[in-house]
């Protein structure tokens, strides 16, 4: 197939995008977020919007682009059977579906990012700067990834043995157990505290400080390697993700710095409800799944290109489902309902830390709560005296058949639309 935006042609173009990322970056940290500060909700809503907004801006800008370019380009236009307005839409279509999938996947940074920032306790008027400059690196690298991923997908086998870790990324998802947040085993870390010393307190919002004569490195730095280290991990799922949708390494690119660019925003939005959207991680195993057999099987069997329609379509159904089931059932009505008894004292506790940063006495708290939830229950044990104990529900058997249902019910619409696309 030919490539619509070659690297020898476009250069300038990569350029001049490499510029204007860089120029919003400075307004935003030089202009906007010059001050440490706490970013709150509706702050980090109205950048959600920003960002979300100049993503969809600069799409059609590059329609447009495509529109008028495409049919002056004499090298297109020698190819049989080529149709610059068809091109061009599919141009649009694929920035967008690259740029949903970026998006959905980096919903997992935000899980690493909440649970680096309270393992490093890095005060909330700081966590933008880390942020910030973590952007900053993954620019550098997801350039590098996307370089090799477009000289490697040349390649046959290479697509095929990143569609089959793809498919084995999202099939990981829903039997491997998740791990905590262990920056101590970490390789870059242990290297760099090898290298410079590290200070046992936060120096104000410096990466870096003087004592006794000599350079060390802050929490913050250390806090800033480890979400790097984090963000290589993920760029190896999200960039070969994207090319399964296009070919086109400029489309690769640019949506995937556009999906990062709102990462800040999204997180300072949603770091207080992650727990509220504990079936996403389900969907976007799914959407792995779903990418990595565009690469090893459908591409093939529709003739080398999947519709990207379709795959659009696919990809929103399934994030909007996981979203939609993780609120119908909540994780926490499902922890609640499954209880048979008074409340332990660990269920007391994991209640009480639920929202820590709530200022109110926690002692008055969990005894209200233990309380009234002790009388609610030991009431409904007693109304229910003559139920059998063995028809109740445990906790894990409850959460586990909520995420069957979960999983069957995007399978079934996965089916509807598939069999839709072989049947047209």
């Amino acid at each position: 197939m030919v490539e619509l935006f070659p690297l020898s042609e476009y250069w300038w173009f990569y350029l001049a995008f490499v510029g204007l990322v860089l120029l919003l970056l400075a307004l935003d940290l030089g202009v906007f977020h010059r001050k440490s500060h706490a970013v709150r909700f509706r702050e980090a809503a109205t950048w959600s919007v920003v960002w979300i907004s100049l993503a969809l801006l600069f799409s059609l800008v590059l329609y447009q682009y495509a529109l008028w370019k495409f049919p002056q380009d004499p090298r297109l236009m020698a190819v049989p059977g080529f149709d610059p307005k068809a091109a061009a839409w599919l141009v649009l279509l694929e920035f967008l579906s690259g740029y949903v999938v970026e998006k959905s996947l980096s919903v997992d940074n935000i899980f690493i990012f909440v649970m680096v920032f309270g393992y490093f306790a890095i005060p909330a008027k700081y966590q933008h700067r880390v942020l910030f400059y973590g952007i900053l690196g993954a620019l550098v690298f997801r350039a590098i990834f996307v370089a090799l991923g477009s000289a490697l997908m040349q390649y046959h086998w290479v697509v095929l043995f990143f569609g089959a870790f793809l498919i084995f990324s999202g099939f990981r998802i829903f039997f491997v157990k998740e791990k905590g947040v262990e920056p101590e085993k970490n390789l870059l870390i242990r290297l760099l505290r090898r290298l410079v010393p590290v200070t046992h307190e936060l120096q104000g919002r410096h990466f870096f400080a003087r004592q006794d004569g000599r350079v060390s490195a802050t929490p913050l730095l250390v806090a800033l390697v480890f979400l790097e280290a984090t963000d290589i991990v993920f760029a190896v799922d999200s960039v070969p993700a994207i090319f399964a949708l296009t070919n086109e390494p400029l489309i690769v690119f640019t949506s995937n710095i556009f999906a990062i660019l709102g990462l800040r925003a999204l997180y300072f939005m949603l770091a207080g409800a992650v727990d509220k959207f504990h079936l996403l991680k389900y969907g976007l195993g799914l959407v792995l799944i779903f990418v990595g057999l565009k690469m090893v099987w459908l591409n093939d069997l529709f003739g080398g290109k999947f519709p990207i329609g379709i795959s659009l379509g696919i990809i929103a159904l399934v994030i909007a489902a996981s979203v939609v089931l993780s609120l119908i059932f909540p994780k926490e009505v499902l922890e609640v309902t499954s209880a048979s008894g008074p409340m332990s004292n660990e269920t007391s506790a994991q209640i009480s830390q639920a929202k820590p940063t709530r200022k109110v006495p926690k002692p008055k708290v969990i005894t209200e709560i233990s309380k009234s939830q002790i009388t609610s229950f030991d009431g409904e044990r007693e109304h229910n005296s003559s139920r059998p104990r063995g028809g109740m529900l445990s906790g894990s058997t409850a959460r586990f058949l909520w995420k069957v249902l979960a999983f069957y019910l995007v399978l079934v619409g996965l089916g509807l639309i598939m069999e839709a696309a072989l049947g047209g």
